[in-house]
């Protein structure tokens, strides 16, 4: 088992719980009641849910590449590219918070800080050792 990867999966988990429920109804009420024309908020809802789906599957994907018995260049070219969403979804917290309102802002969109660990771990994970050996 790749424990770095594993362990990518499970503060992925995590934060997919978070996002879906507690920042859902957090988000909900605000977003469906505002003064927004209605597709407008509908498809930002839409795109919330998106981003659900995506940083829970992407634990999923996380999980079963820790668990793979055999690693090859191209089993792991996944929890890569999934590593680099989430360094890249992290960074664009950072940008819009420092671009529009300051660096005291990261700490109101601390998202950030669960996103970078996990793309950081995943890229950890795929680059060990153990993780590049190629299996016959």
């Amino acid at each position: 088992m790749n424990r770095t990867l594993f362990v990518a999966a499970l503060l992925a988990a995590f934060t997919a719980a978070i996002h879906i429920f507690i920042g859902t109804p957090e988000i909900q009420d605000p977003l469906l009641q505002s003064g927004l024309p209605k597709e407008i908020s509908l498809l930002l809802y839409a795109c919330w849910h998106l981003v659900s789906i995506t940083l829970a599957l992407s634990a999923v994907a996380f999980f079963i590449a820790s668990r793979a018995m055999t690693s090859n260049a191209s089993l792991l070219l996944l929890p890569k590219f999934i590593s680099y969403l989430w360094l890249g979804f992290g960074l664009i917290f950072i940008a819009v918070a420092l671009l529009f309102s300051g660096s005291d802002m990261l700490m109101s969109l601390p998202q950030w800080t669960l996103l970078l660990p996990v793309g950081a771990l995943g890229l950890w994970g795929c680059s060990k050792p153990s993780a590049r050996r190629i299996e016959a």
